[in-house]
């Protein structure tokens, strides 16, 4: 559609563009999380007012994983690329110790499952929720906060490259 190429024909840079992908995706994250944490309270699953930094902490998943899909899909040629979206998803959703904790799997895949970003978010806003502040909590967002940071760049640097001269 190209619906880049008349942005940058402004003033507007890939970094902008970027950006301005990135904070919309943000601002849907906030919509979610925000309904989601009404809906723990009005069923009354809030157990502590600590659940109020939840939300922070869901928009620095949102972050991450909004700079993350942004590079992955300035690499897709055609919608059918979209599949490898999902054969990326399933297992780090299956895989997250959102469903069992990290002690049922072999220690080689507790290993694999602490490196994946959406174990860092679950762990996140797992002890945020809970009340568990550790100091293991600001190494989960700055995980989450790199690779956000990361995808962003690697997105500008691919507009940049796909749609300017």
């Amino acid at each position: 559609m190209k619906t880049y190429d008349s942005m940058l024909s402004t003033p507007l840079g890939p970094r902008d563009v970027a950006v301005g992908e990135l904070l919309w995706a943000l601002v849907r994250g906030a919509l979610y999380s925000g309904v989601f944490l009404c809906v723990m309270a009005g069923f009354g699953y809030v157990a502590t007012p600590w659940v109020v930094l939840c939300f922070p902490g869901a928009l620095c998943v949102s972050f991450a994983f909004a700079g993350a899909g942004m590079a992955a899909t300035s690499y897709m040629r055609s919608w059918q690329d979209f599949d490898f979206v999902f054969l990326a998803a399933l297992p780090l959703f299956l895989f997250s110790a959102t469903f069992y904790p990290l002690a049922v799997y072999p220690g080689w895949l507790q290993l694999l499952v602490r490196c994946t970003p959406l174990y860092q978010g679950v762990t996140l806003l797992r002890g945020i929720d809970l009340g568990l502040f550790t100091w293991s909590l600001l190494g989960h967002v700055a995980y989450l906060i790199a690779m956000g940071a990361f995808g962003l760049r690697v997105t500008a640097r691919r507009l940049a490259t796909l749609v300017l001269p």
